[in-house]
């Protein structure tokens, strides 16, 4: 009996849209692309990397073809240290040859680098094309496909040129992740944390009462979509109550504060996404205890959960001020003050931009 695909409705005002879940729903994508009204004919730039293209490329393509899209495939190097205009150029470049026209669409097929750039290309190209995000990495699945966030990294730091740009749709389908590398899959588990901590107490218990969440074949397939259903449900949650992040999608950057300066340091690729943002919601989670914001049982509760998913808790050796300059340059700073959002319960979190230099210092140094 076919399993019923499940739903998460993205309720915005003027770009509504739904997210898509389901075991082997990437066979279905010319149905869903029918179902909101893409008519047939409709020129499509499929954009993916290798790795991806020879796992799921051509069931895409079969997909969109058995509905008489008239589709092409982009294969573009992956990586964060690719996330960069050149790789821009190279979409828009694919856009002109297939001739994408504003009533053509574009995919990204693959992780949260890929989903950025095709977004990014997307708003960009004829001023705006409709994009469909199929997310093949967990972070991707719960975080970066969902929102309209889009963009690359300039050389000073990460995301600082982007557009908000909503997709029309997002497919997830969880059997993409059994060719996930598994370093891939414990940074995706970062983000599921993140949310476990931001808004949703249920789900952080749920995955401290399954201690081997670091390897995905421990991982049953119901519970499996119940992680990124849960996970999803609170980024659309807070994405609809705070479209262009003015208000609560700060909330989102938990542990990203200082898990973007730990990747510009360090260097694009040394750490992934996911296990810097572990490094950082540790980090975040000392300088609330320090302010009495939350428990010190709390930040050891999210510590050893951040562990069991086989995550990195350790801040890294940095130089002081090399960490202090690139918080300066981060695109949250609002004059000339950093906000930091810090856990007041596991549940709950709150934006803070009066953090000052000697508690970050102290803070640092406590962890090294």
């Amino acid at each position: 009996m076919h399993k019923e695909n499940r739903r998460i409705q993205v309720s915005l005002a003027n770009n509504p849209y739904e997210v898509v879940i389901g075991s082997n729903c990437l066979d279905c994508i010319g149905d869903e692309l029918v179902k909101i009204g893409i008519k047939k004919g409709v020129k499509i730039l499929v954009v993916t990397n290798k790795i991806v293209e020879e796992s799921y490329g051509e069931r895409v393509l079969n997909s969109l073809n058995q509905h008489q899209y008239k589709s092409s495939l982009l294969s573009i190097e992956a990586g964060e240290e690719q996330k960069n205009q050149l790789s821009i150029n190279s979409i828009h470049d694919a856009a002109y040859e297939a001739r994408i026209e504003r009533g053509s669409l574009m995919i990204a097929l693959g992780g949260g680098v890929i989903g950025d750039m095709t977004g990014f290309a997307a708003a960009t190209w004829l001023r705006g094309v409709q994009v469909i995000q199929i997310p093949t990495t967990l972070l991707a699945m719960v975080d970066a496909s969902i929102g309209g966030k889009t963009g690359v990294n300039h050389s000073k730091g990460k995301n600082l040129i982007g557009a908000f740009h909503q997709p029309k749709l997002v497919l997830i389908d969880p059997s993409t992740l059994n060719t996930l590398p598994a370093r891939e899959f414990r940074a995706g588990m970062a983000e599921v944390i993140k949310y476990g901590v931001i808004s949703d107490p249920d789900l952080f218990e749920l995955l401290e009462n399954h201690e081997l969440i670091s390897d995905l074949c421990n991982l049953k397939e119901k519970l499996l979509e119940e992680i990124i259903e849960r996970s999803a449900s609170s980024k659309a949650k807070i994405v609809v109550l705070d479209e262009k992040e003015s208000g609560i999608r700060a909330f989102l950057n938990y542990g990203h504060t200082f898990g973007h300066v730990i990747e510009n340091l360090c260097g694009y690729g040394t750490w992934l996404h996911g296990e810097a943002v572990a490094m950082g919601m540790v980090a975040v989670g000392e300088l609330a205890v320090r302010r009495g914001l939350w428990k010190d049982t709390e930040a050891k509760r999210q510590k050893q959960l951040i562990k069991n998913a086989g995550l990195p808790s350790r801040w890294p050796e940095l130089k002081l001020d090399k960490v202090l300059s690139s918080l300066q340059g981060d695109k949250k700073v609002k004059e000339g003050k950093i906000c930091f959002v810090l856990p007041t319960k596991i549940g709950d979190v709150n934006i803070f931009n009066d953090i000052t230099t000697k508690e970050i210092t102290e803070c640092l140094e406590s962890l090294t």
